[in-house]
């Protein structure tokens, strides 16, 4: 859906309080799309995606070629564009378009749709553009991107790395140009993005919501005064906002004649080099920012605070190697790293070390009086009667961010610590997990139909194909064998006389997919006394941890529920975070009774309220138990019934059994069995495990 030509005027850009990073980024894909779009992460309700809508606003206008559909330059037209050739046809100007992407997006509308009645009847390639073709030359903006379905991010990534979209239909392909600028929101509470789309944005920030009162206030009183009277809230800051267009159009300007000298690339190869990020797309994206924020000062010269400011915005969100990791940057290393080279370079006398700009010195600014910290900064919060923000203005600096770091491996002696003050009689602090490892697959039996993933067997609409069916609804993907043995008994009755093939809307049979599913993991850990010894807990977190690495890479939704004392807890409500997930996890705390009964039968109730939601994930019970229970009237017995409630809705179940030493009781061998489910040890959980059997839910239940 694009926003263009919408009749109520967007919130303005620079009436947005605070935010300076988020802004900062912003104007400087717009001095320069070449940097490669902007990731924003933050908590719900910080205006993420207020700040993208308004960036449209400043954009400057672009020359297509009048009628195009996919929006052509006059000057340079896309050879292979499926409405050319354009010939001599006329030019006209038009505001640059912003395209919003659906989360529930179809494919076709993504990247557009063919007609294949027509192409296999007549041979003619009748395209309906998608959202793609849309957003050529303009602003694709995602909200919620982490939430997108992995094959529209599959799609993405095509697009974005080739400059262009295909469309493949059994043998009949359109192509067309797809250059855009992918800004992209999110909430990391709801889940994180693939490392390859998140490698895609150029750029990253994090926003929070202010906590000084005095800045919340303004928010509120221009959000309202917005609200009231969108026309004349915009009029009132619409000198402000030419303001900011002229100076980026300025910036654009100056951009080429920008030299990025042989200092200040060593010094960005040496910062990607210390923080070891992958691949080289880091070093060419730092080069760009670096240089559009010399663009953005008004200088012709890339400085040292072009490049650390540069890192801050390009390397974040490079440098995490798992899901758990929070995208952050260690200034003091940056800072190190900077000087080092920056000295290096120096001292060999290759380089002059004061800057060739205007005023020769390294206090000094570009002609519009940039300041020392290179980049200048984005308008500032002042109201309309404030003049604009004059250019001379610091960049701003990302504030700290401290980086969790893997948990590691706990400490040799068993001694449990004690409880921290106030807290519950016999509870153990928590303990860190050991390393996580690669776990086996454990899969749901049967065929679903959940939502795309890498776990079960499902119907889907990519996979290998299994067959064909009438289309049901819009055709999917085609299958051409079935549909050419539909059609073929009627050639003769529909007068074919040549040699193409006469095809009716009846003779269509699209394919029948299969692939796999992601499924919701509802993990219920025991966190008892009996699984209070220092190492048995901490190999216990470090295999929940690696299941809980497996559900983020098979695209799987996780819930934890924990029972200890008298009672269980949803620690976490079923969510697509993993992170979310492994904080919960790290913070358990242990000691008491065990409740098992309770912990399943809250369980029961979690997936019962889940099935109304979204009936068609299917469940998988993970139980991380040793299988003792102790907690109540006939612990023992009550155990046993809830368990049987589960087998009964058919919720597919795993026991991981966590009892060790030499004497095994078997117990949580026989709550898999009242489960219906499979049993497993720590060790045959292990996917490089050498004595462990190949065994998942669906080869259990066909033996019961």
């Amino acid at each position: 859906m694009t926003t263009a030509h919408n009749t109520t005027p967007q919130y303005p850009f620079t009436a947005v309080v605070g935010m300076d990073d988020l802004r900062l980024a912003l104007l400087l894909n717009a001095v320069s799309p070449a940097v490669g779009g902007v990731l924003v992460r933050g908590e719900k309700g910080t205006a993420k995606s207020t700040a993208v809508r308004a960036l449209s606003a400043l954009m400057p206008a672009v020359d297509v070629i009048s009628g195009c559909r996919f929006a052509c330059a006059p000057a340079a037209p896309d050879p292979g564009c499926p409405d050319g050739p354009h010939g001599t046809g006329g030019a006209e100007e038009r505001p640059t378009r912003m395209v919003e992407l659906p989360v529930g997006a179809s494919e076709d509308r993504l990247v557009g749709a063919l007609d294949i009645e027509r192409a296999l009847s007549d041979g003619v390639k009748a395209f309906e553009p998608g959202l793609l073709a849309d957003a050529h030359r303009g602003i694709l903006y995602v909200d919620e991107v982490n939430l997108l379905h992995d094959h529209l991010v599959d799609l993405l990534l095509d697009a974005a790395a080739m400059g262009a979209s295909y469309v493949e239909r059994e043998g009949v392909s359109v192509r067309h140009a797809a250059r855009f600028l992918l800004v992209g929101t999110m909430n990391p509470e709801e889940g994180e993005l693939r490392p390859q789309l998140l490698d895609r944005f150029g750029l990253t920030v994090e926003v929070a919501a202010s906590r000084e009162p005095d800045e919340r206030v303004t928010v509120v009183r221009r959000r309202l005064a917005y609200d009231a009277d969108p026309a004349g809230f915009a009029a009132d800051w619409a000198a402000e906002e030419d303001a900011l267009r002229g100076r980026i159009a300025a910036a654009r300007e100056l951009l080429p004649r920008v030299t990025l000298g042989d200092a200040a690339l060593r010094q960005i190869a040496a910062t990607c080099a210390a923080f070891e990020v992958d691949g080289m797309r880091a070093d060419i994206v730092m080069a760009r920012t670096a240089t559009a924020l010399a663009a953005w000062a008004g200088r012709t010269d890339v400085l040292e605070e072009d490049v650390r400011q540069a890192a801050l915005l390009a390397l974040p969100h490079r440098r995490r190697r798992n899901p758990f990791d929070a995208p952050g940057l260690d200034e003091d290393k940056l800072d190190r790293t900077l000087e080092e080279f920056g000295a290096d370079e120096n001292a060999d006398g290759d380089d002059d070390p004061e800057p060739d700009g205007p005023d020769g010195g390294p206090d000094g600014g570009g002609p519009d009086g940039g300041g020392p910290e290179g980049g200048g900064q984005p308008p500032q919060d002042g109201g309309p009667e404030e003049a604009p923000l004059p250019p001379e203005a610091d960049l701003p600096h990302q504030q700290e961010r401290e980086v969790p770091q893997t948990p590691q491996t706990p400490e040799p002696e068993p001694e449990p610590e004690t409880a921290p003050q106030g807290g519950a009689a016999g509870e153990k602090a928590a303990v860190g997990a050991t390393e996580p490892f690669r776990t086996r697959r454990l899969d749901v039996p049967g065929l679903g139909e959940g939502a795309d993933g890498r776990r079960s067997r499902a119907r889907t609409a990519h996979g290998r194909t299994t067959g064909a069916r009438r289309p049901q609804g819009a055709l999917g993907k085609l299958h051409l064998a079935a549909t050419v043995q539909a059609a073929a008994p009627h050639q003769r009755a529909r007068g074919r006389s040549g040699r193409g093939l006469v095809v009716r809307r009846d003779d269509l049979r699209e394919a029948v997919r299969e692939g796999r599913e992601g499924n919701l993991v509802l993990f219920v850990v025991d966190a008892s006394g009996s699984m209070a010894a220092r190492k048995r807990m901490s190999a216990v977190k470090g295999a929940v941890l690696s299941l809980l690495l497996d559900a983020y890479q098979r695209r799987d939704k996780i819930g934890l529920i924990t029972f200890r004392g008298t009672g269980a807890e949803l620690a976490l409500p079923p969510t697509s975070s993993v992170e979310a997930g492994a904080a919960r996890l790290e913070q358990l705390p242990t000691g008491g009774r065990t409740p098992l009964s309770e912990g399943l039968l809250r369980a029961h109730e979690v997936l019962r309220v889940e099935r109304m939601r979204d009936a068609s994930r299917r469940p998988l019970l993970v139980v991380v138990t040793d299988g003792r229970a102790t907690g109540g009237p006939e612990p023992v017995v009550r155990a046993a019934r809830a368990a049987r409630l589960l087998a009964g809705e058919g919720t597919a179940s795993v026991v991981v059994d966590c009892e060790a030493g030499p004497v095994r009781l078997g117990l949580a061998g026989e709550l898999a069995r009242e489960l219906q489910g499979t049993a497993i040890t720590l060790d045959e959980l292990r996917a490089d495990s050498v004595s462990a059997l190949v065994r998942t839910v669906q080869g259990n239940r066909k033996a019961a």
